[in-house]
């Protein structure tokens, strides 16, 4: 089962941004990489995935269902975006805006387990200790990993990442990295990243997707993307790949003298 992206063409006012894109099957339990330059349209992307923008033509399929004839509510629940610039005004505590986001539409008295799935998640996150803080006391690093919580502690379908480690210093874009891919495999969901770190994605993602002119100018492994010229001349500059040691690929990119 899957998420498909098929012949999707969208833009603004007169400008085009997509034509005919398509996209091969992005499988469960895998972590794919949207990889491309500034302004080609992964924000944009993401928000068509997500529902929040209507294609001028084309389908999203998720599961071998059509999204856009999805009740909102259903697609919503299934599908969630986090999206680059977290901004949390709630005068709430981090356990609550949590645990309504784990609740989402539902009614009535917070279970047990909902109670328990909020506790677990800001636990793998490390950020339990934030539980009594209120969100607009946080730092800009903290509330993005807040609002990662929210993303998992809903057990969605298909999750949708925009730059989820901006904010976030070495270490802790080190850790959120290893536990999106854990949670990736074991919630066996559809998770995609946008991210502008290179070497950070070929380090955790099963998958590239480079998006450029309007369409996936290149899909498969991260090291055969990267070594595609393809990817240089979207980003214009030139790559080289080098392996330490230890086997790990490392990015090392260069400007065109």
């Amino acid at each position: 089962m899957s998420l498909e992206i098929r012949a999707l063409s969208f833009g603004y006012r007169d400008t085009p941004l997509f034509s005919s894109l398509d996209a091969r099957p992005l499988r469960r339990g895998e972590l794919t990489a949207l990889v491309g330059p500034n302004g080609v349209g992964k924000s944009s992307l993401f928000r068509l995935i997500a529902g929040l923008a209507k294609p001028s033509g084309g389908t999203i399929m998720l599961d071998g269902s059509d999204t856009a004839r999805m009740p909102s509510r259903m697609r919503a629940e299934r599908i969630f975006l986090l999206t680059q610039h977290v901004a949390m005004r709630a005068a709430l505590g981090v356990f609550d805006v949590v645990l309504l986001a784990r609740r989402g539409w539902r009614g009535g008295k917070a279970s047990d387990e909902d109670v328990a799935r909020v506790e677990q998640t800001l636990e793998s996150l490390g950020i339990e200790h934030l539980s009594d803080r209120m969100v607009t006391d946080l730092s800009g690093g903290q509330q993005q990993l807040v609002a990662l919580c929210q993303a998992l502690v809903r057990d969605p379908d298909v999750l949708l990442l925009d730059e989820p480690t901006s904010a976030l210093d070495l270490r802790r874009q080190l850790e959120v990295m290893h536990l999106i891919s854990d949670q990736t495999r074991a919630r066996n969901m559809v998770t995609v990243a946008a991210l502008h770190d290179l070497g950070l994605a070929c380090r955790f993602a099963d998958r590239f997707l480079l998006l450029h002119e309007g369409r996936i100018a290149a899909d498969d492994h991260p090291e055969a993307v990267l070594a595609d010229d393809r990817t240089g001349r979207a980003y214009g500059v030139g790559i080289n790949l080098e392996r330490t040691g230890k086997g790990r690929l490392v990015v090392d990119p260069y400007l065109h003298p």
